[in-house]
């Protein structure tokens, strides 16, 4: 099986892929083509069906292993699959774990490391929160440890959201370091349930798409109503404490055209929103580099608004 991410322009398709997406489109002569997703566990490929009637394209729907075989070109900077023809395979033909992107860190390494930052907690209040989500809740840690982070743009893979919060809790814990007028139990707590609303906005693999409770609602307003409802599980929680860290999950994003509900308030919440966007950045940097086989420029990113260039 030749891997997506080893794929570079003028190349031969030919090997069986998981479709991600499929949409149907009309060009602007009113020609019908498809629009369609392939994924494995390296990362995704778009493709483009130009004559879907071809006897060669046999049906599929998203969600369906198919046999691919089209030429790669390159369209506005990216790679793209002129297919020729497909073929829907049957169960046994493919092994599922070779489609699903998966950390390249080991899930339960990371989840032993996130819980011994939660006993590192001092405040009884935060730290019983903490623990009733991630020990007690065994549904919620199974779903949280193997969900992703996004669709896509950063941590779009099995294991996605349990590797971007611990990346984004150990940088405020860089930060109590360097600036140790931040709270650090509060700051800490902040960012091990920044995310925990998308355990609810978007759905496990295969599918890793927004259900209807995260289109509605959106993983910030799910987060700060999850703490909510733990928060009234423990007796006394204090609520002054529960809104300041309803408040740091309700700002992580910093601004409201980034669908902040509130702008930061407190130097814990502004810290958070830093380290959120720095480990979302890099990653997304990081995936662009690994997604490339060129060397030097890269071309133009819309996220980033620049040209991008691998170090030398």
């Amino acid at each position: 099986m030749k891997y997506i991410k080893d794929y570079k322009d003028g190349d031969r398709v030919f090997d069986i892929y998981f479709c991600k997406f499929k949409s149907s489109a009309i060009t602007k002569n009113g020609k019908n083509y498809d629009n369609v997703i392939l994924q494995d566990k390296t990362g995704t490929l778009d493709a483009k069906i130009w004559d879907p009637n071809n006897a060669g394209i046999a049906d599929f729907e998203a969600m369906d292993y198919i046999e691919v075989y089209g030429d790669v070109t390159v369209f506005n900077g990216a790679l793209q699959v002129n297919v020729k023809r497909v073929r829907k395979c049957a169960e046994g033909e493919y092994d599922e774990g070779e489609y699903m992107p998966v950390s390249k860190r080991n899930l339960d390494e990371m989840y032993t490391e996130l819980l011994n930052i939660i006993d590192s907690i001092q405040n009884t209040y935060l730290k019983d929160l903490l623990r009733k989500f991630f020990v007690e809740d065994k549904a919620f840690a199974a779903r949280f440890k193997k969900a992703s982070a996004a669709k896509s743009v950063h941590h779009g893979f099995i294991g996605g959201l349990l590797e971007h919060t611990l990346g984004v809790t150990k940088l405020c814990e860089y930060y109590c370091t360097a600036y140790p007028v931040l709270n650090r139990d509060l700051l800490l707590a902040a960012a091990i349930c920044h995310d925990i609303g998308k355990t609810k906005e978007i759905s496990a693999f295969p599918a890793n798409d927004y259900t209807d409770e995260g289109q509605f609602l959106g993983h910030i307003v799910m987060g700060s109503e999850m703490i909510g409802q733990k928060a009234r599980e423990i007796p006394g929680f204090p609520s002054v404490l529960e809104m300041e860290l309803k408040h740091c999950i309700l700002s992580h994003h910093g601004e409201y055209e980034y669908g902040s509900p509130k702008k930061p308030a407190l130097i814990e919440a502004l810290a958070l929103n830093y380290a959120d966007d720095t480990d979302a950045k890099l990653e997304t940097f990081t995936e662009i580099l690994n997604a490339s086989q060129e060397t030097g420029w890269l071309g133009y990113n819309r996220l980033f608004e620049s040209n991008l260039k691998r170090t030398m």
